[in-house]
């Protein structure tokens, strides 16, 4: 199964645009196929490595992260120990946003209560 870059997108929910700057930075874990014409094709693969990039993105994994856990994985084994470290790391940096934002809804809750209350 092939994919176009629009079908990729449209798959992923990313943008055309993101998925070329994906590849143009180093994003990806290989090179995207192309077919005789020099138009990208996605694999199934590329299509679940892209889901991954995208939730670490999503939960606030700068670029820079992202690009070395790729380096790591493209290297292959030997090196899973820096990449678990890598995961552990942002895995306590989403662990501590989400405690914040579930303060900030309980705060959001309290008021929408208080004011439930008074209109009732």
């Amino acid at each position: 199964m092939h994919l176009t870059i629009a079908e990729a997108a449209a798959r992923t929910g990313l943008s055309v645009h993101t998925l070329r700057y994906y590849e143009r930075d180093g994003l990806l874990l290989r090179e995207v196929d192309r077919s005789p014409t020099g138009h990208r094709r996605y694999c199934e693969d590329d299509i679940s490595w892209i889901t991954l990039i995208t939730c670490l993105r999503a939960t606030g994994m700068p670029i820079r992260d992202v690009s070395r856990y790729a380096q790591l994985v493209r290297e292959g084994a030997g090196n899973e120990r820096e990449r678990l470290e890598l995961l552990q790391t942002h895995r306590l940096a989403v662990l501590a946003q989400l405690a914040q934002v579930t303060a900030h809804l309980s705060a959001i809750d309290a008021k929408v209560e208080a004011y439930s209350s008074q209109t009732v």
